[in-house]
């Protein structure tokens, strides 16, 4: 899995890195290796994924309405 910029010849580098940073948070991968930075319990992912769905469950019903 690798993540490809093509840089034009006059394009400045901040340019082209706004774009690798973009398309990395675009395929979720800076949040991945974020999450495994350090390791997290069974219980606590559970935890975790059970207070998301939650919430997203809160805001449909609020939605909804």
């Amino acid at each position: 899995m690798s993540i490809e910029i093509k840089i034009s010849k006059r394009e400045p580098v901040d340019r082209a890195l706004r774009r690798l940073k973009k398309k990395l948070e675009r395929e979720n991968i800076i949040k991945g290796v974020r999450a495994k930075r350090y390791f997290e319990k069974p219980c606590a992912k559970r935890r975790r994924r059970n207070k998301v769905m939650a919430f997203t469950q809160m805001l449909r019903n609020r939605h909804e309405s």
